[in-house]
């Protein structure tokens, strides 16, 4: 691995942790700050909703800045936010550090992909941008158990500590290894947002927003699908995870191949193994072999999709790749809230644990109407741009 994508890989991991580790210390947290449970919860929320309002707005500012110099403020920030976790007196505060944190996840991530495709030749784009994204990967199969085990130990600011100590590591990466560039042409953030006049880059964001939101809409609820459907008891869930995450690992580094050589296809192929693999896990759910097997297919199948539809929309947003791939991922945080809210309604009407699973095929399926749809205009406008060549 170059050494700029190793930097960029230890920044991904830093903010998949924060982002994720807070869901297994929420007891701690609420029994040191004082608060109950439910509103320690909205640490998790409040995250989710930052991501996406900061992707657009700080890419967006950052449209004149020299990507190095943007990636290095974004992890400046980054640090900040989770030295406020880890010093906060009070619930707000605590709040205050999540959402600094977050406001750079979406930004960073964005530009992270353009600069790591930038790196290499294009036909090895996806998979440079997948091997950004090991290091999200590496932070749901290590960092989070790892972390959590942590925090549980030492307490809960031991965690953000160590979060921070992994930010400075990755701003240090950034300043030594990621190669200085100017500053690209551009218009201006008037020229860079026309690309959302395009059809086929909000097809890229319903495709990531429909797919991963099938896939992460049911995984916010796999502790309970795993303990009270398929029967595990509870001690085992930390390693279910664990598997998951190396699915999700797998597939992400599988996924960038098939997307380098035929990237319409591992688009068509993720999504409908996302569609079929939801659909026999609220089968497999009730019984605990099958149910873990299907976990792990489901993480493979669901992390394959990331370098397709992010490639796919930094291509079609050629103009502005950077502000394009940080509303993908924006996309991915409000497709992941609203499959999580759909899945704890159907829950609560009393439509059982595995509705969540059901609610995402359904989901993953109109992603795959959506990715074939897009294809059919690929294949609509290639005789014209043919045409005006000839």
């Amino acid at each position: 691995m170059p050494g700029a994508l190793l930097a960029l890989a230890v920044g991904a991991f830093g903010i998949g942790l924060t982002e994720f580790v807070i869901a297994g210390l929420l007891p701690e947290i609420s029994a040191d700050v004082g608060v109950s449970i439910p509103a320690a919860g909205l640490l998790v929320s409040a995250y989710a909703i930052s991501v996406a309002v900061g992707a657009p707005l700080l890419t967006a500012a950052g449209t004149r800045v020299p990507r190095k110099t943007m990636l290095a403020g974004l992890m400046a920030l980054f640090i900040a936010g989770n030295l406020i976790s880890a010093l906060a007196p009070s619930y707000g505060v605590l709040m205050a550090g999540r959402i600094v944190a977050a406001l750079t996840h979406g930004a960073f991530f964005g530009i992270g992909s353009v600069v790591a495709a930038s790196l290499v030749a294009p036909a090895r784009r996806a998979s440079a941008v997948a091997l950004m994204f090991t290091g999200l990967t590496a932070a749901n199969v290590l960092g989070v158990p790892l972390g959590t085990a942590l925090g549980q130990q030492l307490g809960w600011r031991s965690t953000f500590w160590a979060v921070t100590a992994v930010g400075v590591v990755s701003l240090a990466g950034i300043a030594l290894l990621v190669p200085a560039r100017p500053s690209e042409a551009s218009g201006g953030l008037r020229a860079e947002l026309r690309v959302f006049g395009q059809v086929q880059v909000w097809l890229a964001l319903a495709v990531t927003a429909l797919g991963f939101g099938a896939v992460f809409g049911t995984v916010t609820y796999v502790a309970p699908i795993m303990t009270r459907v398929a029967g595990f008891g509870s001690g085992a869930v930390p390693w279910l995870l664990v598997l998951l995450g190396a699915g999700l690992f797998a597939g992400n580094l599988a996924g960038g191949r098939a997307a380098d050589r035929r990237p319409m296809p591992a688009l068509y192929t993720s999504l409908a193994g996302i569609t079929l693999v939801l659909g026999v896990f609220a089968v497999t759910a009730h019984a605990r072999v099958p149910a873990a097997l299907t976990l792990l297919a489901l993480g493979v199948t669901g992390f394959m999709l990331v370098p397709a539809v992010q490639t796919r929309v930094m291509e079609k947003a050629a103009d502005a790749p950077a502000l394009a791939s940080a509303a993908n991922i924006a996309a991915f945080n409000l497709g992941n809230a609203v499959a999580a809210w759909l899945g704890g309604g159907a829950i609560g009407a009393g439509l059982g644990y595995t509705a969540p699973a059901w609610i995402g095929a359904l989901l993953a399926g109109a992603g795959l109407l959506v990715a074939v749809l897009a294809g059919a205009l690929d294949r609509r406008a290639r005789p014209a741009v043919e045409a005006d060549v000839q």
